[in-house]
């Protein structure tokens, strides 16, 4: 990473990775919920991957818009 950005690149940048955290996040919901009658131990995993998801998320919108939450 020698590549020099200016803010707006790295405003655009944290804005993908934001987007891109928060559908992995409703992606792995959506499986965790998907998975929980068949398989509990699967779905506790995509449960565990949904709270990453999340606190990236968090972190991310706290980047772009401090004290909204």
């Amino acid at each position: 990473m020698t590549d020099v950005v200016d803010s707006d690149e790295l405003l655009r940048r944290i804005q993908r990775a934001r987007a891109c955290a928060a559908e992995e996040e409703r992606s792995w919901r959506a499986r965790s919920d998907e998975l929980a009658p068949s398989d509990p131990k699967a779905a506790q995993d995509a449960a565990v991957r949904t709270l990453a998801y999340e606190a990236v998320t968090r972190v991310l919108d706290e980047v772009l818009r401090p004290g909204s939450r």
